[in-house]
């Protein structure tokens, strides 16, 4: 086995570990890890990301199942928009986009360039979600909307979802607490089962344009499941606010980081 190799299950073990201990936000590792540390391009990664992120998700979101911690309903309600918009992004939006998608002067924007690049926005804005005070998202709960707007959301989210193979959860969470009324614990439960669904789904839309390496793929998913089962024990001694905005932190760096790599390559 090849050290780059080892250094990716050795990532794909603390994008697990990230995700038991706080819940969310570990996911949108997997595809720098897949991009810059094993040297795949960002089609597949996205593609990889998917069932890592749906596969993991699958073992989260039974367990808060198990604690009553999660929706099912409203789980299965809010993943029908975004796991057809997911599907269709992966079937027929990121294969037909063209491998250069305009020129400025020296500057060539290659679809690889912007699939990363709109990745390390969305990791800015996870960074802000998980940054943000605990109070601030109370507050949400005095909010509702109508169904037609989470629906729209939902189509909204799975597109993002479908481009940059991360699972969503913290775009999910504050649309099931403005729309569900859920509180935060039991929308984080909910929006695994959801997550679970677009991944999965959204999956198999690159079954037909790409060849998947199926051990690589279940060897470094299992090793996020790990992590996971490593994360969920651990949490219940550290406290999951200060680790998720320490983990917010960390993923503001490396969205600036994908940014900058993207920028000057």
């Amino acid at each position: 086995m090849e050290t780059t190799q080892i250094i990716g299950y050795v990532g794909a073990l603390f994008v697990g570990l990230v995700l038991g201990l706080i819940g969310g936000g570990g996911s949108i590792l997997t595809v720098p890890i897949l991009v810059y540390l094993l040297g795949y391009n960002p089609v597949i990664a996205t593609a990889y990301s998917l069932f890592v992120v749906g596969s993991s998700s699958l073992v989260g979101a039974i367990q808060k199942i198990r604690k009553g911690l999660a929706d099912i309903k409203i789980g299965l309600l809010f993943s029908f928009p975004s796991f057809i918009a997911v599907y269709l992004t992966r079937r027929y939006l990121v294969p037909n986009l063209p491998d250069t998608l305009f020129n400025i002067g020296s500057f060539v924007l290659t679809k690889d360039i912007a699939i990363m690049s709109f990745f390390a926005i969305i990791m800015l804005l996870a960074s802000v979600a998980m940054i943000r005070t605990k109070n601030e998202e109370k507050e949400l709960l005095n909010f509702k909307q109508p169904y037609f707007l989470t629906f729209i959301q939902g189509i909204v989210i799975g597109t993002v979802t479908g481009i940059i193979g991360a699972g969503g959860g913290f775009l999910y969470v504050p649309a099931l607490v403005l729309w569900a009324n859920l509180p935060m614990k039991k929308a984080v439960g909910t929006s695994l089962i959801i997550v679970t669904i677009n991944s999965l789904i959204g999956f198999t839309g690159d079954l037909q344009s790409i060849q998947i390496e199926w051990l690589f793929l279940l060897i470094f998913s299992s090793f996020t499941i790990l992590g996971i089962l490593i994360g969920v024990f651990i949490s219940k001694y550290i406290s999951g606010e200060k680790l998720k905005k320490g983990f917010g932190y960390f993923t503001l760096v490396m969205a600036f980081y994908i940014l900058y790599k993207e920028i000057n390559n």
